[in-house]
């Protein structure tokens, strides 16, 4: 029988904290949106639809390259403050490329490292 490849990931619509739950010690990657701050500053000097537009575009790439490490794991668990877990999990929803991952999510405030690691952790022990 082999182990299910078990990944947790703490997002908001700004950073995505990923946590390997394969094994000992835990390992933890990060990936950061390219829609900054100043970049929304920048973009609303311009106009408002012109920052909306460009937000939409990052948001979607963001939500692209967490796809493509996703689509390398059986079971995700998505956990943060802002909708962005649930805005990710409809969009995984509705690509065929992820029927076969089991997705999850669960609200969660702000954690430091070893919160996010031991939420990962309990909720995988818990299937």
């Amino acid at each position: 029988m082999t182990t299910a490849k078990r990944l947790g990931i703490w997002m908001d619509h700004a950073s995505a904290h990923m946590i390997e739950a394969t094994g000992e010690p835990v390992e933890t990657s990060n990936l950061d949106s390219d829609f900054t701050h100043a970049e929304k500053e920048e973009s609303l000097t311009k106009s408002e639809h012109v920052m909306h537009n460009k937000e939409q575009h990052e948001q979607a790439e963001y939500y692209k390259k967490l796809g493509e490490i996703i689509i390398n794991y059986d079971e995700v668990l998505l956990f943060g403050p802002t909708d962005a877990k649930l805005e990710l999990a409809n969009i995984l929803k509705a690509d065929h490329h992820f029927d076969k991952i089991k997705i999850e999510t669960a609200g969660a405030d702000k954690m430091t490292e070893g919160q996010q690691h031991a939420f990962v952790k309990d909720h995988f022990s818990k299937n």
